[in-house]
C-alpha cells in the first residue's frame, strides 16, 4: 500500500530534523498503538541522503542485542565498531562522538522494551544526551508502541528521561478523507455504506487498510470475509495489543472494556454486571495511563457531574471487545460461521453508532467549532430525551444541532424538533440554532 496521508506529522518531523542538523541534536518520541504507522512515518520523514540507522529493540540479552545493533550502525555509517563494546551505554556514546562530526538521524523502535533488556538504559541515555547534546548534530528518533510504558518513561516526572524530549507526536488513525483516497484508490465507484464498514472496523489504522487492501475488494462483505475466518490475523488481535499494558490484571480490564463495547457504560451498571466490584480505579487508568476510554458528559455539563458515560476511543479494539472476546468460547471452538452472523445480524446497530463517531470526527476536522458532544437527560426510560450531536460554533452563539440515521426514512422530524426544543430549554436558550439530519449520504 502507499503511503497516506501524514503530511502535519512529516513536516515537523523534517523541521526537527534540520534543527538537529544545522544547530545541535534533538529528541522526538513517537507513540501510537500497535499497527498505527510509526515505522513507516519515521522511515518516509527521513528518506533523503542523510543516513538513517534504524533499530528495533527485541527482548534478548544486552549483548547479543549490541551485537546486532553495532553490525547495523557500522553497514548504515560505515564505521568500525569495537567487538569488546557489549552495552547500549558504550554503544549510544560511541553514536553521540560520531555525531560530533556527522549528521545522521538514530531511530531506536520499541523503545520501552529496554525495561527488559537493562532498565539502567534510560538513566545511561540521559547522561549521555546531557553531555553531548549540545555538541552533535542526531536527529534522535525513539518510538514505542506500550503506551503506558512510553508515557511513564517521557512525562513520568521522577524518571530519567522526563523533559529532555523536544517534541512527543502521538499518532491517531487516518482521518475522513484519507479514508476516501483509500477507497477511491482500492474500489473506485465505492458506497458510503462500503466507507462506513472501513472505518467502523479498522478505526483508520494503517496496518488493518493495508492488510484488508491487499486481501479483499473492501466491500463489507469482503472485510467481514478476511477479518472473521480460521486463522484471521485479527482473531487474538486485540489481546495481543492490550495484554502487555494491562500485565497479570488484564482479566478485569478486558471485562470492563467487554461491557463498555455492548453499550453497558455508566460506572453503576459496569459494576453490577461485573457481580458488584469497584471499578473506579481501572476507569481512571483506562483514561488517563491507558488512553483506551474517554469519559463522556452532555455538552456543555459542569466538570464535576455524575451523569457519566464511558466509550472506547479505538474503533477496531470496540468491535473486537464487542464480537471476539464477547464470543471466546465460539472463537476457541472455531465457530466463526456463528461469529460472522452474529456480527451480520448487528451490523446495522453497530455501524449506527459509529456513523455518529464519523461524524463527529469530520465535524472536527472541519476546525469550525469550539467544541463537539451529545447531550443526554439523566432521567431513566424511554421518556429522556437524547441528542446525537451538538457542535458549538468557534464563532458567535451559534450550534449546530445534529440527529444520525444510516437512512433518510429513519427519520422522524417532530420527534426531532421536539427533543431539539428540550435541549434548548436546558442549554441552549441563548443560543442561535441550525438543525441538521445526517445519513449515509452525507458521508
Amino acid at each position: 500500500m502507499k503511503f497516506y496521508n501524514r503530511t502535519s506529522e512529516i513536516k515537523e518531523l523534517q523541521r526537527i530534523q534540520k534543527l538537529s542538523f544545522d544547530s545541535y541534536s534533538r529528541m522526538t518520541v513517537i507513540t501510537g498503538r500497535r499497527r498505527i504507522g510509526k515505522t513507516s512515518l519515521a522511515v518516509e520523514a527521513t528518506k533523503g541522503d542523510t543516513p538513517t540507522v534504524y533499530l528495533f529493540v527485541s527482548r534478548k540479552n544486552e549483548a547479543a542485542l549490541c551485537d546486532e545493533f553495532s553490525m547495523l550502525i557500522s553497514s548504515t555509517l560505515g564505521v568500525y565498531i569495537p567487538s569488546e563494546i557489549k552495552s547500549f551505554r558504550s554503544l549510544f556514546q560511541m553514536v553521540l562522538e560520531l555525531a560530533k562530526t556527522r549528521r545522521f538521524n538514530f531511530i531506536i523502535d520499541e523503545f520501552q522494551e529496554f525495561e527488559y533488556v537493562n532498565p539502567s538504559v534510560y538513566s545511561d541515555m540521559q547522561n549521555l544526551w546531557d553531555q553531548y547534546r549540545k555538541q552533535t548534530h542526531l536527529n534522535l528518533i525513539l518510538m514505542g508502541s506500550v503506551f503506558s510504558m512510553m508515557h511513564k518513561i517521557f512525562e513520568g516526572y521522577k524518571e530519567p528521561l522526563f523533559g529532555r524530549a523536544d517534541n512527543i507526536i502521538r499518532l491517531t488513525g487516518f482521518g475522513t478523507e484519507t479514508l476516501k483516497e483509500i477507497m477511491n484508490d482500492h474500489r473506485p465507484g465505492y458506497d458510503n455504506d462500503e466507507l462506513l464498514a472501513l472505518y467502523t472496523f479498522t478505526g483508520g489504522v494503517p496496518k488493518y487498510i493495508e492488510l484488508l487492501s491487499e486481501n479483499t475488494d473492501l466491500s463489507i462483505n469482503g472485510i467481514l470475509d478476511f477479518m472473521v475466518r480460521d486463522n484471521s490475523p485479527f482473531t487474538d488481535e486485540g489481546k495481543n495489543i492490550l495484554i502487555e499494558e494491562f500485565g497479570k490484571d488484564y482479566g478485569v480490564y478486558f471485562s470492563i472494556l467487554s461491557c463498555i463495547a455492548c453499550g453497558i457504560n455508566t460506572q453503576a451498571s459496569i459494576e453490577a454486571a461485573l457481580g458488584g466490584i469497584s471499578i473506579g480505579g481501572q476507569l481512571r487508568r483506562l483514561i488517563e495511563d491507558y488512553l483506551l476510554i474517554i469519559r463522556l458528559r452532555p455538552i456543555m455539563s459542569k466538570e464535576g457531574t455524575h451523569n457519566v458515560r464511558y466509550d472506547i476511543n479505538d474503533n477496531f479494539l470496540k468491535f473486537w471487545f464487542r464480537y471476539y472476546d464477547k464470543n471466546k468460547s465460539m472463537v476457541e471452538i472455531r465457530n466463526f460461521v456463528l461469529l460472522r452472523k452474529i456480527i451480520n445480524d448487528d451490523y446495522t446497530t453497530f455501524s449506527g453508532t459509529m456513523l455518529e463517531k464519523y461524524f463527529r470526527l469530520k465535524m472536527m476536522e472541519s476546525h469550525q467549532y469550539s467544541a463537539i458532544g451529545s447531550w443526554w437527560e439523566r432521567k431513566k426510560g424511554k421518556e429522556a430525551n437524547e441528542i446525537d450531536i451538538i457542535g458549538v460554533s468557534a464563532e458567535g452563539k451559534k450550534v449546530l444541532v445534529a440527529e444520525v440515521k444510516r437512512q433518510q426514512r429513519n427519520y422522524d422530524h417532530k420527534e426531532f424538533m421536539r427533543k431539539v426544543e428540550c435541549v434548548k430549554t436546558h442549554i441552549l436558550s441563548t443560543y442561535k440554532i441550525e438543525t441538521r439530519l445526517f445519513t449515509l449520504e452525507d458521508m
